[in-house]
């Protein structure tokens, strides 16, 4: 009837039963009740009880997986940027499909007595007894976890359990012995960055190297002569020095801004251990930050951001416009609200240069996506 309906965790290509769960009139959302006829890229779920976890893609081929990420983004850009794509948005595939994550945050319900992740849109967690979607040594620290909780050592007050993987072992926070999170180190693109489980960190070990290449595509090289477009960098959102410490080997000056204290306190740190005295780190909210920065710093040739899956709110959208930046990289996880920053930008003075996906996480729904802009004129 001209309705648009969408099923969650449906293929290209399935003949389904479903039941409609959400009524929106023209648009309805709908859950399957029995697949009638796999299509030709659906596969057996191997690890069912994430599925509803956020490991939502999993009953695809990953070549299907990559399709679906390609085809989001383009109907992001077009609905609600405005934007019809010319040509499919190259995508980046991640090297390991499963044992990727570098990061994660485990729940615990000591009721239930159960440890793993939430179920999507409640509060329940769904017990699991090993994870797949961390790298090994992340996965021996959750065992070891899990089996503290069966044997009914795992602390009542610890409900959320955040864990990262570094070359030197595995820091766990809240911390159940010890006095703090440990810190970890991992290199990437021949930069050492040390952090700990309370600090954001890309997740995906395996892509990071080229992130950090297309988020600086536009950038210029290390050891260009000096000039107007090489005067200063801004990196907000800033984390533990991902982008900073590159962009500190191609700017006179970089300014990092990171409104977590213990994340800047590590950029700082990853910062002086690399040698470059050339950076700033900021520990302010970047829209805080953002207010005044125009009569401080001017026209500052390269802006980089990462915002969190919220996307740029809209006090430091004006902060940034009224920067007037000649190039903006943005590196998004979600590219609803990409395309919603973009069409800002697109109608304040700037043309979209490049857009380019990176497969961060395999089985799920979820992409990463950097676009450059440049400021008309």
């Amino acid at each position: 009837g001209g309705r648009t309906l969408f099923v969650s965790q449906a293929a290209v290509g399935d003949v389904l039963n479903v039941r409609v769960d959400r009524d929106q009139g023209r648009v309805a959302h709908a859950s399957i009740v029995e697949v009638v006829t796999p299509g030709p890229t659906r596969i057996q779920p191997p690890f069912p009880r994430l599925a509803d976890c956020g490991a939502d893609f999993q009953h695809l081929t990953y070549e299907a997986q990559l399709a679906a990420k390609q085809a989001i983004i383009a109907d992001c850009m077009k609905r609600i940027a405005g934007i019809e794509l010319l040509a499919t948005v190259p995508i980046i595939p991640s090297p390991e499909e499963w044992h990727y994550r570098v990061r994660a945050e485990w729940r615990h319900d000591p009721r239930a007595e159960v440890l793993g992740y939430l179920r999507q849109g409640s509060h329940d967690v769904v017990d699991i007894s090993d994870d797949p979607l961390v790298l090994p040594e992340l996965n021996e620290a959750y065992q070891s976890l899990h089996l503290r909780l069966s044997t009914g050592e795992l602390p009542d007050w610890a409900t959320e359990i955040r864990g990262a993987a570094g070359a030197d072992g595995v820091s766990l926070a809240p911390p159940l012995d010890g006095d703090g999170p440990r810190p970890v180190t991992l290199e990437v693109g021949g930069e050492a960055y040390t952090f700990d489980a309370d600090c954001f960190f890309q997740v995906n070990l395996g892509v990071l190297d080229l992130l950090v290449d297309e988020a600086l595509k536009f950038a210029p090289l290390p050891g260009d002569l000096l000039s107007p477009a090489t005067r200063k960098a801004i990196d907000l959102y800033s984390g533990v020095g991902l982008f900073t410490l590159p962009l500190a080997r191609r700017f006179e000056q970089v300014i990092g801004v990171e409104a977590q204290p213990r994340a800047a306190e590590f950029a700082r740190q990853n910062a002086t251990d690399a040698g470059l005295d050339n950076v700033r780190i900021e520990a302010l909210p970047v829209e805080r930050w953002l207010e005044h920065a125009y009569r401080t710093h001017g026209r500052v040739p390269f802006v980089l951001l990462d915002p969190p899956r919220t996307g740029l709110p809209a006090p430091a959208i004006r902060g940034l416009l009224r920067m007037r930046p000649q190039r903006i990289a943005y590196v998004s996880c979600d590219p609803a609200t990409l395309a919603r920053d973009v069409k800002t930008l697109l109608g304040s003075g700037y043309e979209l240069l490049d857009l380019t996906a990176i497969d961060m996480f395999p089985q799920t729904h979820h992409v990463e996506t950097v676009a450059h802009l440049e400021r008309i004129g």
